[in-house]
């Protein structure tokens, strides 16, 4: 008599199910942020991925920051989208959540460094940036900023679920989720934990050489085989413009079309270019909000036209 073995729809390829004798035992466990539960826990869903729902059930858009690659500046194009969209005249909520648990660069990036969390009967309370912008890292949890975190993968895991699941977010129009570069355990514990949450999709974050579009493909194909949809390609670092002479060079040449031409060979949504801006650079090392101090630059503006294509990417999703 066969019976049926109960597999996440995000499940990796060849995941044996949480339902199977075999759970957590076989080869392709191997690496699992889960292994550890799968294999001596009760069979069935992690009650994990039911906290995380009803968490985040007031959350409007999740959406993962990815890049396959390091160095490509995911960090701080997640902060130059989460000062867009919660910029005054839009009056929405957002949210920062930094999963790089290794390397967290949010507190610095948007300027609340020396701030710590609270804890409140509702759970962990988030650092406030403005009033609608919020951000939560393990960087408010360290000693010191020179801290490093070394930790095997369950431990990483439980981390995500309690950000995910323990962060008393409120109500929000966005959530982000910077993640470390790669497919490993931070993207599988959170892709798992936000199964049944409604995650929004994922945007990809790469420069335009052919060697950070390699890693970016594999991201992709990651998003597909755990089904995460993905809302768009942005391309950082497109070119540089003198802050003094505004001419152009390109840093790092798309011997391959770049983005855009990867994108129309995958089929997925390009969102758009941001050109390097040293002074942006600047900003973020500082902690200053780029948007008022730096309204004319050219990433700024690129910016504000990548927000509209989102946006409307988030709207049709959420209307399907």
């Amino acid at each position: 008599m066969s019976t049926t073995v109960e597999k996440p729809d995000n499940a990796p390829e060849h995941c044996p199910g949480t339902g199977s004798e075999n759970a957590g035992k076989v080869s392709a466990c191997a690496g699992c942020p889960n292994q550890q539960i799968c294999a001596s826990g009760p069979k069935g869903p992690d009650p994990g991925i039911q906290l995380v729902k009803e968490r985040l059930e007031q959350v409007k858009n999740k959406i993962l920051i990815l890049s396959g690659k390091g160095g490509v500046g995911k960090s701080t194009v997640t902060a130059l989208l989460s000062r867009a969209l919660a910029a005054d005249d839009y009056e929405r909520n957002v949210a920062v959540l930094d999963i790089d648990i290794c390397g967290p660069s949010q507190p610095r990036v948007l300027g609340v460094l020396d701030e710590q969390v609270h804890q409140s009967g509702s759970g962990w309370s988030p650092v406030y940036v403005d009033d609608n912008l919020s951000v939560m890292s393990i960087g408010f949890l360290l000693s010191t900023p020179d801290d490093a975190i070394i930790w095997r993968g369950p431990k990483k895991n439980g981390m995500i679920r309690q950000f995910l699941s323990e962060v008393d977010w409120g109500k929000l129009d966005f959530l982000l989720m910077d993640t470390p570069p790669g497919t490993s355990d931070e993207h599988l514990s959170a892709t798992t934990y936000l199964s049944q949450a409604d995650l929004t999709g994922a945007i990809i974050v790469t420069t335009p050489q052919e060697v950070a579009l390699l890693d970016v493909r594999k991201e992709i194909d990651f998003c597909r085989k755990v089904k995460v949809n993905v809302l768009g390609v942005i391309e950082n670092m497109s070119v540089f413009v003198c802050p003094c002479c505004q001419k152009i060079s390109e840093i790092f040449p798309p011997t391959t079309g770049g983005a855009k031409g990867m994108c129309l060979d995958l089929g997925v949504p390009f969102l758009g270019s941001l050109p390097l801006d040293p002074k942006i650079a600047r900003c973020c090392d500082e902690g200053k909000d780029f948007l008022t101090e730096l309204p004319d630059s050219p990433a700024v503006l690129a910016l504000k036209d990548i927000i509209q294509k989102l946006v409307k990417v988030c709207e049709e999703k959420t209307t399907k």
